[in-house]
């Protein structure tokens, strides 16, 4: 099999447990190239998600490594043979790849628990006020790349409408709230939206006022992705140079942390929709 030219996000993560695997279990790459039959060039590149893996081998290398958790190894066995391109796919090359990790990172997702403090949700934009927001990046964007990137944030929306749709418990912050994109009736109807969208049955939206004072992370936009397991979850991290992706253990437990105590500063889902419909009605 010939190698991958960049892997996408996910590829990566398939290739870097069966490398925590084998290194916890104490093993080398000569014993896994010798495992499966090939050269032992080929585990680095598997381990770094160039190369794919069969079913077979990912319950191969689990049982010799020594792994006990079976619905571990299962869900690494579906993360590593899910075939088929996904809606994001049309983009490529036309938006950088980081972008469309967090496209399929959202898709895969079980649960997705998303904070925000000073913008609004990227799942539930209006496309004037994607708009609004894509206008203001530096060094501008050109008007073609504009109306690519709203088209995109819009397909991105796709996740919450189709069949097993993810859990998504959003915390927004009043500022994001009160951050006028687009001016008063864009940033009303933007509003609007998030209100009809947080009615679904699968979102949950809390607000955290001012009043609120200071907690963990006010600084940073998060998305903590759950995975069909724990061990499979990653965490999204937004940057002016790109998103970033932190999956070790010591780090998923710090991000389910902060948003835990996110969620207890938070007013309730009730209490947020009102607190909405409040600043709404003053625009």
């Amino acid at each position: 099999m010939s190698p991958r030219g960049t892997p996408t996000e996910r590829q990566r993560r398939v290739g870097s447990e069966l490398r925590k695997m084998r290194i916890d279990a104490g093993m080398t790459v000569e014993f896994a190239a010798g495992l499966l039959g090939v050269p032992r060039t080929n585990v680095p590149n598997m381990e770094s998600g160039r190369v794919g893996v069969s079913a077979v081998r990912v319950r191969t290398l689990a049982a010799n490594y020594g792994c006990s958790d079976q619905d571990y190894v299962e869900a690494l066995v579906r993360m590593a043979t899910t075939r088929g391109k996904g809606w994001w796919e049309s983009y490529r090359g036309q938006l950088p790849a980081a972008i469309l990790d967090i496209d399929e990172m959202e898709w895969h997702a079980r649960r997705l628990r998303i904070a925000l403090s000073v913008h609004m949700p990227g799942l539930l934009d209006t496309e004037e006020h994607a708009r609004a927001v894509f206008e203001q990046v530096i060094p501008p964007i050109p008007r073609r790349e504009i109306d690519i990137r709203v088209a995109h944030r819009l397909a991105r929306q796709r996740a919450l409408d189709k069949p097993d749709p993810p859990a998504v418990d959003l915390v927004i912050h009043e500022a994001a709230l009160r951050m006028e994109f687009g001016g008063p009736k864009v940033a009303r109807r933007q509003l609007e939206h998030v209100l009809k969208v947080s009615e679904r049955d699968n979102v949950t939206v809390q607000v955290v006022p001012f009043k609120a004072g200071g907690f963990p992370g006010a600084g940073q936009s998060v998305i903590y992705a759950e995975g069909e397991v724990p061990q499979l979850d990653v965490v999204e991290l937004d940057s002016t140079h790109g998103p970033e992706f932190l999956n070790s253990d010591m780090q998923l437990r710090k991000y389910r942390a902060l948003l835990d105590r996110m969620h207890e500063v938070a007013l309730s889902p009730r209490e947020s929709h009102a607190f909405v419909r409040t600043i709404a009605d003053q625009l």
